[in-house]
Order: structure tokens, then C-alpha cells, then sequence
């Protein structure tokens, strides 16, 4: 398959990001790609975060009185569905960015980007990452939108939370493929690929 053209502003990354592969292959880490295919990642995402959709519907239709006037004017509803989904798919990022920038110790260290051929906006770490923090935008906006839909007994709400759910299949995979990795020594690293879906591993 053909890569896709990089940005000036990636390709700086990339050259960066291959200098710190070599760096700690010369220092006795094994290299371990565990990228994934932008169009794998929306194609799965639906059956990666079916459990966690089954478990958000459950929780709603078992504890909120389903508010049918808030699907009253469906034509306004698509409008504001799709006005609200763009902006929390801006939320999603930089709940990453949060999340990462806390971690690794400042926002220098976080990229944001957008892959326009898979219209899919992305932001990366330049330091190294715990696998649970790939999650944290799903269970802020899906956890937390769910509950705003059984508070305010909302079709509207549990639909944008499940779409947020769905939206964080492509970070669950990730996580899959790390679990499902069979490390190879006690001392590993992560590193998140910078101008890719998924991360590399090193293990020494």
C-alpha cells in the first residue's frame, strides 16, 4: 500500500522519531511496530466498543424516563447531532493532549494533526506512555455523556455518547494489540507513532 504524503510538520517528526528508534536499537531495545490502518480502525471500531455500547444502552434504558420530545424536530436534531459531534471529536484530541501533556511533563512534548484522507484528526506524545492512557478521552466523553443522557432522560444525549464510544474504537485497538503483545523482557517502553494510528514498543 502507498504511504500517504506527509506534512513538512510530520516528516520533521517522523526524522526525529526514527533518530530515537536507532538510538535505543544501539542501546539493546528490541523494536516492535504495533501500528494500526486508519481505515481498520473505523472499520472495527463498532465491534472493539460493542461490549462498552451494550453496557451504555443498558445503564440508560434501565435507569432514565426515555424523553421522546427531545426527538421532536428530527431535522434540527441531525444538525445539532453533527455540530456536537465535530466539535467533541476536537474534545476527544485534546483530552490526549491533556492527558499526555500532564504526564510527560508539559505541552511541548504534544502534536496535534489531521490525516485529511482518512478525515481523521490526531494528536501525539514524543515521550513515553502508559496504555491506559490511550483511553482516557473514551471514558471521559462516553462514561460522562452517557450519564448527562440518564440525568436528563435524553435519546438525544445517549446517541452523542455512543457515538463517542464508537469514536474511541481506534485507542481500544491500540490497547488490544498492546495486551495481546507478548513482551519479550521486564523493562518496556511505549512510544506513540508520530505520524500513525498506534505506537512502537521497545523492550530491552
Amino acid at each position: 500500500m502507498t504511504e500517504r504524503k506527509l506534512s513538512e510538520k510530520e516528516r520533521r517528526r517522523k526524522e526525529q522519531f526514527d533518530a530515537l528508534c536507532e538510538e535505543m536499537v544501539a542501546n539493546g531495545y528490541q523494536k516492535t511496530d504495533l501500528k494500526v490502518g486508519f481505515v481498520a480502525a473505523n472499520l472495527l471500531s463498532i465491534v472493539i466498543m460493542a461490549p462498552f455500547i451494550a453496557l451504555s444502552l443498558l445503564l440508560f434504558f434501565n435507569t432514565a424516563h426515555i424523553d421522546l420530545t427531545s426527538l421532536d424536530n428530527f431535522h434540527c436534531l441531525i444538525w445539532r447531532m453533527l455540530a456536537i459531534f465535530l466539535v467533541l471529536i476536537v474534545v476527544h484530541e485534546l483530552i490526549h493532549g491533556v492527558t499526555w501533556g500532564y504526564f510527560a511533563g508539559g505541552k511541548n512534548y504534544i502534536d496535534f494533526g489531521v490525516v485529511w484522507s482518512a478525515l481523521m484528526p490526531y494528536c501525539t506524545c514524543s515521550k513515553p506512555l502508559e496504555r491506559w492512557q490511550y483511553v482516557m478521552p473514551t471514558l471521559v466523553l462516553g462514561i460522562g455523556l452517557t450519564a448527562v443522557a440518564c440525568v436528563l432522560d435524553s435519546l438525544f444525549w445517549i446517541i452523542v455518547a455512543i457515538s463517542m464510544i464508537c469514536g474511541g474504537g481506534g485507542d481500544f485497538l491500540i490497547v488490544l494489540k498492546i495486551l495481546l503483545h507478548k513482551q519479550h523482557g521486564k523493562n518496556t517502553v511505549y512510544y506513540d507513532h508520530p505520524t500513525e494510528l498506534g505506537l512502537v514498543v521497545f523492550e530491552k
